[in-house]
Order: C-alpha cells, then structure tokens, then sequence
C-alpha cells in the first residue's frame, strides 16, 4: 500500500473523525473545508477528540499531540490536495455539488491521488462522470462514530482497478477499520441500507402524531435491549445528514410521506439550530441526553 498523505474534504461531524482517526493511526493529513468557519469547527472536534481518546485509553497524550500535529488545514483545494495519495470526500449530500468538487479535485490533484467518497447513499456511478480519474475513484464509507461502529465499507464501481480497490480496502485496515467489501453498488450501502428503513419509520410514527419520540426509543430500548434508539440515533448521524438524505429520497421517488418528513426535520430542528450531538441539542440536549438517565425506561 502506497498510501501515506491523506486529504479529508469536508470538516464536518464525519470528516473531522474519518481526519482524526487517520492522523491518529500514523499518516498525514490535510483537512479541507471551502469555508474557514467549518475548519474551526474541524479544530475544535480534534481537540475534543483528542481529549475522549485520551479518557478512553486509546492512547497517552502524547499520541494525542502527535495526532495532532500531523493535521493541518486549509481552503485552498490545490494546497489540499498537493501531493496527495489518497482523498476522502465528505461534502454535503447533493449530487451538483459533488460533481463540482471532483470537476476541481481532478485539476488540483497530481496524478497518483486516488479518489474516495464517503458519500451515505449515493453510489461511485452516480458520481463517477466528474472524475478525471474512474479506474482510480471508488466508495469508502465510514459510520458514525468511526471509533465505535469501526466499519469501512468499500464499494467499487465497474470500471474501478481491482488493485485501487484492494489498496483502499488496506489502508482501511491500516486505520483500525474492519472493512466491508460490497462487490455490487448498492444506495445506502449495507450499514445504511439497513438502518434507514428504520429510522423512517420512527419519523413517521412522530410525524403523525402516532407517538412522540421518547416514546418510540423507549419502545424500542425496551424491545430490543438497545442502549440508543432511533431518535438518539439520529442526533449522532445529524439532523441535516437525515434532512439531505430523506429529501433526496422523497424527490427522487416523489414520495410526499419522505418529503413531510424532511420538512418537518428542517422547520422544527435544523432551522432553530438544532442539529444533534454536534449543537449540543438535536431531539435530546446534551451532553446527558435523557435516555442516558436511569428512570428513562421506566
């Protein structure tokens, strides 16, 4: 594996943890965000993230500001970029908009860099005609928090290099993940395929007034035994992850029930800034959500 210098577009809730957890595990890393805003934020997720490995016993403060150290970031895409072995890409669910990046990625990136999207419910195909680059460009997608649910889910497209994809599959283990090979695209991937069915049927019961959602994640606690339900779920996804993701669905099938939800999410939540665990508030506040507490099931 040739993989050594790593790029990490988008700082966000995923981006700063894939970034992280890379630098963490040895290699350099540049963050890249088109706004200095979202690089500050990036900043203060490490720090955060060095302090919980440090509490976890994932390594000694001294690995933390090694990690640390080996991160930098910057708006200049070309700088980014520059001499780059392998991207990451974690920008927002729109399809125009990814198509942009990669159009500016391939002018930017020397001709080693492979390409890599951690896109949650696109596949490479739908991507790939922006890539200068298709024999080097392929899914490696991460759940959140990458720590904890360690899968790196690898999905190549038909016209991937089996040897990228075998070198992607690599440097997942390299950075602590289990990969998952997925050998046919596949929307949402197996962690979202599964988990978004679920997650939309406790939105609707909400929606429709059926039950409120403590109700639905005590429901399911209880049931299944789970420690999270799938409220507080979504405040570890994000509330605009699930807003871009079940308003892509709901236009692409034209499917009202989807698209109420999706509005629903963004007029009460998003637009009152409350995105999850990141806002320090999504459907429970934080950082002691009240399915945390002990009468909580009771």
């Amino acid at each position: 594996m040739n993989i050594k210098k790593v790029t990490i577009a988008g700082g966000g809730t995923l981006g700063s943890q894939v970034a992280w957890q890379t630098a963490f595990h040895g290699f350099e890393v540049r963050v890249y965000d088109a706004f200095e805003k979202g690089l500050e934020a990036c900043k203060k997720f490490h720090q955060g993230y060095a302090k919980l490995f440090i509490a976890r016993h994932f390594g000694t403060e001294e690995d933390a500001q090694q990690a640390l150290g080996r991160i930098t970031y910057t708006t200049d895409l070309a700088e980014a970029l520059n001499d780059a072995d392998l991207l990451n890409e974690s920008i927002p669910e729109n399809l125009e908009l990814k198509h942009s990046f990669y159009r500016e990625a391939g002018k930017a990136a020397p001709e080693k860099t492979i390409f890599t999207t951690n896109t949650s419910t696109l596949i490479p195909s739908e991507i790939v005609e922006a890539v200068d680059r298709p024999q080097k460009f392929l899914a490696l997608h991460f759940a959140n928090g990458i720590w904890d649910a360690n899968i790196g889910e690898v999905m190549k497209h038909p016209t991937t290099d089996e040897a990228i994809y075998q070198q992607v599959i690599e440097f997942a283990k390299a950075i602590k993940m289990v990969p998952i090979p997925i050998h046919k695209e596949q929307n949402g991937y197996v962690i979202n395929t599964l988990l978004m069915p679920f997650v939309s049927a406790a939105m609707e019961l909400y929606v429709k007034g059926v039950t409120d959602y403590e109700s639905v994640d005590k429901t399911w606690m209880i049931g299944s035994g789970a420690s999270v339900g799938p409220f507080g779920i979504l405040d570890i996804v994000g509330l605009e992850t699930a807003y871009n993701i079940t308003k892509m669905w709901g236009e692409r099938l034209n499917d009202e029930g989807r698209l109420a939800i999706a509005k629903f999410v963004k007029e009460n939540y998003i637009d009152k800034g409350k995105l999850g665990i990141k806002t320090g508030e999504g459907f429970y506040k934080y950082p002691n959500p009240k399915f945390q507490e002990p009468d909580f099931l009771k």
